[in-house]
């Protein structure tokens, strides 16, 4: 399948010299490395989390992404063992990839993989040093041990296969990281359990804060029982990432030019409508999710598409007061999806949640001992100024910005690099340590070519219905 993306790249050469002039040198790494530094012991170097730490990228989980998880980075930089559990290229289905670009037009096409590759690492004797697992809410660190019993199983009925890739029957991410006895821990969770919630444009349920809270204290009285040095990592806004934050300027641009106002868009669960303006949505007031690409070109037109696509089963369309021979988006009775689109509400919903969790995680790591990396606010500081490492600059814009991948949502190679790095400062900090710094220019730029030829006319993002379907966030 093809999904046809374009997008004002005005900076987009810039990133196709840098594929072109890639620089594959090693790692950067100490002349003798060591696992042990100051007050850190990283011998039996242990991530627990989900599709962050796991090094899923571009919507799929495959090795030449999973090499640069940050966690085997820290090992690297360290010279110790970092076992994972690598799937063959391209990956579990649905990888997505430019197939083609056109610098005249600034276009490109992603290209959505529908190959698979295969389990290569599956009789490793020990449980893996990542034990991240994509899609991995809080409860599951400890208590899932297997796609049947983790928590999109049991309360979506959504079994998520990953976690037999993952866990391979050998306990949860907190047992097998126990049955390592692991001398160092990177915990990095909780970012799903709101995330889900956004992606679905609020239709979605997320992790009460009270239930988090009870949760989390769980998970770090069960893992100061192993007696090893932790970093912890927050959960950066998942409103300020570019699967939100694209799709809303770019319609806005559109509706400007046409000279219309603005687009009426479902909310309270879809009972009513509102209307977002063009301010509304260039100001990112009102969010649109990156799926919402597929139905940019329908505004305007009389149509049910998004219906269709969604295989809606419901009550007659024109019970809940939907009449798809309106013109799509300008009409109270033909709104923009309430899946799709992230209201006022939905926003401070998904801040606040996001603010409360941040909260619990930082009183418990500070009771228990546990070093913080800040990655919201790390996050933040991209999305405000930008981030400059060994000459390469981050934004958290769409792709151009290096930071995260044609997912919207996963970081780079370069982006996994970016948080190594963070995370080796909060080591170096916090532990007395002294664990060298990777060089960015070293890490390979993650954008995924192959081939094509077909375009869009339309100066907009566009994917087909269902492009996003297999993410595992």
């Amino acid at each position: 399948m093809k999904y046809i993306l374009s997008l004002i790249f005005t900076l987009f050469l810039s990133v196709i010299i840098f594929i072109g002039c890639e620089d594959k040198t090693s790692l950067t790494a100490p002349s003798t490395p060591s696992p042990k530094s100051g007050n850190a012991n990283l011998t039996t170097l242990v991530t627990l989390g989900n599709s962050l730490t796991a090094g899923y990228q571009n919507g799929s989980l495959y090795q030449s992404a999973q090499q640069f998880a940050y966690g085997n980075l820290i090992a690297k930089q360290v010279g110790t063992n970092f076992a994972m559990p690598l799937v063959s290229d391209p990956g579990t289905a649905g990888r997505m990839e430019i197939q083609s670009l056109n610098l005249a037009t600034n276009q490109i096409v992603i290209y959505d993989n529908p190959n698979s590759g295969s389990p290569i690492n599956t009789t490793y004797p020990l449980p893996y040093n990542n034990l991240g697992v994509p899609g991995a809410l809080l409860y599951d660190v400890v208590n899932a041990t297997n796609s049947a019993n983790c928590a999109s199983a049991l309360y979506a009925n959504k079994p998520n296969p990953l976690f037999n890739l993952v866990l391979r029957g050998l306990g949860s991410e907190f047992a097998q990281a126990k049955a390592l006895h692991a001398t160092f821990i990177i915990l990095w969770i909780g970012n799903n359990d709101i995330l889900g919630y956004a992606t679905s444009g609020g239709v979605s349920p997320y992790t009460p804060t009270s239930t988090f809270a009870a949760l989390y204290s769980q998970l770090v009285d069960s893992i100061s029982s192993i007696g090893a040095k932790v970093v912890v990592a927050n959960i950066p806004d998942v409103t300020s990432i570019p699967f939100f934050t694209t799709v809303g300027p770019l319609i806005a641009q559109k509706l400007s030019q046409a000279g219309i106002s603005g687009i009426y868009y479902q909310n309270n669960g879809g009972l009513t409508s509102s209307v977002a303006s063009v301010s509304d949505l260039a100001t990112g007031k009102v969010l649109i999710t990156l799926p919402g690409m597929n139905y940019a070109t329908l505004i305007g037109k009389p149509t049910g598409q998004f219906y269709r696509d969604m295989n809606y089963s419901g009550p007659p369309l024109s019970a809940i007061g939907i009449d798809t021979t309106q013109p799509f988006g300008l009409t109270a009775a033909n709104p923009w999806p309430d899946a799709l689109i992230l209201d006022p509400t939905e926003i401070e919903t998904a801040k606040s949640t996001t603010a409360s969790y941040n909260s619990t995680i930082s009183n418990l790591a500070s009771a228990k001992g546990f070093a913080l990396f800040d990655v919201n606010s790390f996050f933040n500081q991209i999305a405000t100024s930008g981030y400059v490492s060994n000459g390469i600059k981050f934004t958290t814009t769409y792709v151009l910005g290096g930071l995260f991948g044609l997912d919207g949502v996963h970081p780079t190679d370069q982006g996994q690099a970016l948080l190594a790095n963070q995370f080796i400062k909060t080591i170096n900090s916090s532990f007395s340590a002294n664990i060298p710094l990777i060089n960015i220019a070293t890490i390979p730029n993650s954008l995924l070519l192959t081939k094509s030829t077909a375009f869009t006319d339309l100066n907009i993002p566009y994917f087909l219905p269902g492009s996003f379907d297999h993410l595992l966030f």
